[in-house]
């Protein structure tokens, strides 16, 4: 009996802790690229899955790679021209869905990179989540990974990332 309550209140305990509902969220198939080895800045794409019955938000994102680390996306102006811009309020990962993070579309940016994303390397990324908080992902370099057929877009002029883990 002292040993149930004792894995109860362990239970209860662990369930209290942040980043509890971790395992709700997943990341599937990340990686990075820059369009350059000299580029000042970079993206990273990814499949992201929500396991909860509730939705979750994508509202932030770190690294020590760059000065600064932003969620964007690409907007159609008036005249036509996509243009990149922040997302400041995150983006939704529906329930039981998944949000995909892609070339042309949102992505996670690195701006001021404090070095360059050589093909092959691991980069730590920490995403931070609404509902689960924080989670630190390592995400490959692929300098030559092209948008797969019907799943990811282009957008002239940026070379971006598509997704993988």
């Amino acid at each position: 009996m002292t040993q149930t309550r004792v894995l109860g209140a362990a239970l209860a305990a662990a369930l209290a802790l942040p980043g509890a509902a971790l395992a709700d969220i997943t990341v599937e198939d990340p990686y990075a690229r820059a369009s350059t080895p000299t580029a000042k800045s970079g993206a990273a794409f990814m499949q992201i899955v929500n396991a909860a019955a509730t939705p979750d938000r994508l509202i932030a994102a770190r690294s020590d790679i760059a000065e600064r680390v932003e969620i964007h996306t690409h907007l159609e102006d008036a005249n036509g021209v996509m243009r990149m811009v922040e997302v400041e309020d995150g983006i939704e990962i529906p329930a039981s869905g998944k949000a995909m993070l892609m070339r042309g579309g949102d992505h996670v940016m690195f701006m001021g990179l404090t070095e360059p994303l050589e093909q092959d390397k691991i980069v730590d990324v920490t995403l931070v989540f609404e509902q689960a908080g924080e989670i630190t992902i390592e995400i490959p370099v692929d300098l030559n990974r092209q948008p797969m057929h019907g799943a990811h877009g282009g957008h002239g002029g940026h070379a971006h990332g598509a997704a993988t883990n």
